[in-house]
């Protein structure tokens, strides 16, 4: 277990990067201060347990975590999945969530389930990557429009009904969110070094303050941290909140794990270790639950920021939770007047970012399967649920993966090496190629047994690839079905890692005779034409 805790190497290059990773850490306090507060109100649970989380999460992922570089924090994603459990439970039940969702995600890191996300294929991640930021687009539309009634928990349908229902008081928030929108998306292009979310928000904040424009501020927050308690527990809720725990769990262990892997290749930051990255951020979403706050992922925005602005070791992430606690402490009164809307619009070009055109654009170039596999994640993810959407882009694009392993499977039909003999013709050499497995094991045990006027049938092996138990027991099933055609049967060329699964499954004991196995081709076409000299004598 010693390589899931933390060590003194998790600082070996402190030395040498100390001053890059106190002024990352600034930087990325900086740019996370706008997103912790926008998706904890997007949320439903409020600006502060925004904050509490980017603080609390944020600090214990970045000692606890597998990797140097990793910010975590709430997340876009996150709060696509946290809106409706808050719609249906209230926000008394998210600490309690993110209790249980922390304590799965933990118990995963134990068992070394990390390595698992690397079976995600890549149209998968990004189907999925284009769905939330869809939905986080969608979601903010309701506070673009300035609407505060009654909304379907679906966020496409919420935004139809909003613009639907639209009236002259939406003019309001959508000037400041447009306004947003614009120094976000023009300091982007001229000054990509500076915080644009945090300038955006502080000039509209400003505005909105001079002008004493009537709109809807974040409103008070406290000038400290909470002290840490247990949320409220009781059964009903415990065993309602289950289901949305795993889907929680699965949900930070994903993004946690994609975002640690794209971290690892930005930069020379170290390897990450996938299962201690788990046990880190499940005690991050645990401890977050103790503060009030809702669970927490590696944020991969604000990663890609701490690794390009020089950030090589942990002190980094920890400098972005000691800026945030700062806020709190200092800053509190001053976070309080931001306009609700100016948050909506700083959500709004995040989200359109993560809808990247030219990835999309290469995912549908690519092959016709990968490019079905990425739609129906992203109308999955949009549509119904972001775990159940990954489950379904996998299930998809797995079956695509058989498929092709099937159609490149195949019974080749070869000639008897010279000098050809009388009767060559009733000796079957058969060579199959590729996976025998239970996709195409039984097909091509049909093309065998259509040839007619065999007396001997040589399988070649060698070429295989893989086998599985479906495929041993069909070509047990065919050696027997064809000697009791009174066809020999001679097996050459089984390679070292097949011969027990043939063993088990019986395979070589349906030979007619032990000496029916071979490992070279000469001896085997020699013994296939004595027997045909024995039979026709």
């Amino acid at each position: 277990m010693r390589d899931l805790l933390p060590s003194r190497d998790d600082y070996q290059l402190l030395r040498f990067s100390w001053k890059m990773d106190i002024a990352a850490g600034v930087t990325v306090g900086i740019v996370a201060l706008p997103l912790a507060l926008a998706f904890g109100v997007s949320s439903g649970v409020g600006a502060e347990a925004g904050l509490v989380t980017a603080i609390i999460a944020g600090l214990v992922a970045a000692i606890f975590g597998g990797s140097n570089v990793q910010v975590s924090g709430p997340t876009g994603a996150m709060v696509v999945v946290l809106a409706p459990i808050v719609a249906q439970y209230g926000v008394g039940a998210v600490a309690l969530l993110s209790l249980m969702a922390g304590v799965i995600v933990l118990v995963a890191g134990v068992l070394r389930l990390g390595r698992t996300v690397s079976f995600i294929p890549w149209p998968v991640i990004e189907g999925f990557t284009a769905g939330i930021g869809v939905i986080i687009f969608l979601q903010q539309v309701p506070a673009a429009f300035g609407y505060s009634g009654h909304l379907p928990t679906n966020a496409l349908l919420a935004a139809i009904h909003t613009v639907s229902h639209a009236t002259k008081d939406a003019i309001l928030p959508l000037l400041i969110i447009i306004v947003t929108a614009a120094i976000m998306i023009v300091l982007g292009k001229i000054a990509p070094k500076l915080p644009a979310s945090f300038i955006a928000i502080l000039v509209v904040s400003i505005g909105v303050a001079l002008l004493k424009l009537p709109v809807e501020l974040i409103g008070e927050l406290p000038n400290s941290l909470p002290a840490p308690h247990l949320p409220d527990v009781n059964l009903e809720m415990f065993t309602s909140l289950l289901g949305p725990a795993f889907a929680v769990a699965a949900l930070a262990a994903i993004e946690s794990l994609l975002s640690a892997r794209v971290a690892a290749s930005m930069a020379d930051t170290g390897p990450y270790n996938a299962d201690r990255e788990l046990v880190g951020q499940g005690l991050a979403s645990i401890s977050a639950g103790f503060f009030g706050g809702m669970p927490a992922t590696g944020a991969i925005a604000r990663t890609a920021v701490n690794v390009r602005s020089g950030g090589r070791t942990r002190i980094a992430s920890i400098i972005h939770a000691l800026v945030l606690l700062g806020v709190v402490y200092v800053a509190a009164n001053i976070v309080a007047v931001i306009p609700l809307a100016a948050l909506s619009g700083v959500l709004m070009v995040t989200a359109s970012r993560m809808v990247s055109i030219e990835v999309i654009s290469r995912v549908m170039r690519s092959t016709r399967s990968d490019a079905i596999v990425f739609v129906i994640t992203a109308i999955v993810t949009i549509s119904v649920d972001l775990v159940i959407a990954v489950g379904i882009g996998i299930a998809v694009a797995t079956f695509f993966m058989l498929r092709r392993m099937s159609m490149n499977a195949g019974v080749f039909r070869e000639t008897l090496p010279e000098p050809a003999t009388l009767n060559d013709e009733k000796i079957g050499l058969f060579r199959i190629e590729g996976a025998l497995f239970f996709g195409a094991a039984e097909r091509l045990s049909q093309q065998i047994l259509d040839y007619e006027d065999l007396e001997v049938v040589i399988l070649r092996l060698s070429h295989i690839q893989m086998i599985d138990a479906t495929g041993a027991h069909q070509l047990t099933e065919l050696v027997n079905a064809l000697e009791r055609k009174n066809v020999t049967v001679l097996i050459k060329g089984v390679r070292k890692e097949h011969i027990h699964v043939l063993g088990v499954l019986g395979a070589i004991r349906s030979l007619r005779h032990e000496n029916h196995l071979f490992d070279d081709l000469a001896p085997a076409v020699e013994h296939a034409r004595k027997h045909v000299k024995i039979d026709n004598s």
